[in-house]
C-alpha cells in the first residue's frame, strides 16, 4: 500500500515533468522561429543588406539600408515622445498620486494599452496625417510613441514603489522636501529598473506594422528629414513578403531574423539590467 509520502513524491515528479516539458516546448518556439529564419533568410545577409537601397523591380540584390535608417529615426522620435510622458507619469503614480486620480490614470493607462495597434495607425491617420496632409517620419513617431507611453507609465511606477520605504524617509529626516527625495533619492536608486521598462518598451513597439502603414507609409529611398515618408523594417517586411518574387522573399525573411534578433538582444539587456537592480536592492 502506497503511503501519503510515496503518493507526495510521485505527484510532485509528475508535475515537475509536465511543468518541464511545457518550459522545453515554450523555449523550443522560439528557436524554432530562429532557426527557421536563419535557414530561409542567412544567405541573403550580407553587406550590401545593410549598406543598399532596394533594388528595382525584376533585378536581384539590393538592401534594407533605408528601411533600417528608417527604424532608427521612428524609435528616436517614440523615444521623445514616449518616455518622458511615461516616466513623469510614472513618477506621479508612485510618489504624489491621491487615491481617485490614480485609479482613474492607472485604469485609462491599462486601457491604452490595450487598444490594438491598427486603431492605433487609425488614430494616428486621422489625428496627424490627414491633418498634415502627408504621411510622414514625424507621424509614425506620434504612433509609436503614443504606444510607448502605458508601458513606460506602469514600468515606472512598479519600480519606483520597489524602493524601500527607508530610503524615502531618510531623505525626509535629513530635511529634504518630497521633490528633493524622490529626485535624488528614490529615482536614483530605481533607476536600472526604469531603464529595463524603457528598453522593453522599444523593443515593443520596434516590431509593429499597423500603426506604420497608416503613418509612415513606406519609401523605397532615402527619406531626409522627419516631413516625409519613410521606410521601415516592419513595413518593408510586410511589403516583400507579399509581393511576387522570391528574391524579395529572401530578403523578408532575412530582414525579420535581423529584426527579431534586435529585439531579443534589447529583451536580454533589460533582463541583466533588473537582474543587478534587483540584487543591489537586496545586498
Amino acid at each position: 500500500m502506497n503511503s501519503p509520502r510515496t503518493r507526495r513524491r510521485m505527484t510532485n515528479i509528475v508535475m515537475f515533468a509536465i511543468t518541464g516539458a511545457c518550459t522545453l516546448g515554450a523555449v523550443s518556439v522560439l528557436f524554432f522561429i530562429l532557426g527557421y529564419l536563419l535557414w530561409q533568410g542567412g544567405h541573403a545577409l550580407n553587406l550590401d543588406f545593410f549598406t543598399k537601397l532596394p533594388a528595382p523591380v525584376g533585378e536581384t540584390g539590393g538592401g534594407f539600408a533605408n528601411a533600417i535608417l528608417g527604424s532608427a529615426k521612428l524609435l528616436v522620435l517614440a523615444s521623445l515622445i514616449g518616455i518622458p510622458i511615461g516616466f513623469l507619469g510614472g513618477v506621479y503614480l508612485a510618489e504624489f498620486g491621491g487615491t481617485t486620480p490614480a485609479f482613474v490614470v492607472r485604469y485609462t493607462t491599462d486601457l491604452l494599452n490595450g487598444v490594438p495597434s491598427i486603431v492605433m495607425g487609425i488614430f494616428a491617420y486621422r489625428i496627424v496625417v490627414v491633418t498634415m496632409g502627408h504621411f510622414s517620419t514625424l507621424a509614425g513617431g506620434i504612433a509609436l510613441g503614443v504606444m510607448m507611453i502605458p508601458i513606460a507609465v506602469r514600468s515606472t511606477e512598479e519600480f519606483l514603489r520597489a524602493v524601500p520605504n527607508t530610503l524615502r524617509e531618510g531623505a525626509l529626516a535629513l530635511g529634504a522636501t518630497k521633490w528633493r527625495a524622490v529626485a535624488t533619492v528614490v529615482i536614483p536608486a530605481a533607476l536600472p529598473g526604469i531603464i529595463t521598462g524603457i528598453l522593453l518598451a522599444l523593443a515593443r513597439v520596434a516590431g509593429e506594422t499597423a500603426p506604420l502603414l497608416f503613418t509612415a507609409f513606406g519609401n523605397l529611398f532615402w527619406s531626409p528629414g522627419w516631413n516625409q515618408p519613410t521606410a521601415s523594417l516592419p513595413d518593408t517586411i510586410f511589403k516583400y513578403a507579399i509581393a511576387p518574387y522570391e528574391d524579395w522573399h529572401q530578403q523578408a525573411w532575412a530582414a525579420g531574423l535581423v529584426l527579431l534578433t534586435l529585439v531579443l538582444v534589447v529583451n536580454i539587456a533589460a533582463r541583466f539590467i533588473l537582474r543587478r537592480q534587483r540584487r543591489d536592492l537586496r545586498g
